[in-house]
């Protein structure tokens, strides 16, 4: 879980509240894979609507490493190196 930080009255008041959304990074794959495996036996449309495919016969894709990337920062004129 996270602390997010949420302005309200204004913005003159600052609050701290946990937020336990999954919807990025390792935790969105482990609930996009639970999604996924509720619904294989449904069916998906695809080619502009003319063929249909199961849902348990899409593939699952890897996450790539980031490290060793550049990421730039400041208007473009940083950068720096992720060691992830």
């Amino acid at each position: 879980m996270a602390k997010i930080k949420v302005r309200s009255g204004r913005g003159t008041r600052i609050v701290e509240v946990d937020d336990s959304s999954n919807w990025a990074g390792s935790e969105f794959k482990k609930t996009q894979e639970a999604r996924k495996a509720e619904s294989k036996d449904k069916y998906v449309s695809v080619g502009r609507g003319t063929g249909k495919i199961k849902f348990s016969d899409i593939p699952s894709t890897e996450s790539k490493s980031t490290k060793g990337m550049w990421v730039s920062s400041g208007r473009g004129t940083k950068k720096r190196k992720l060691d992830d």
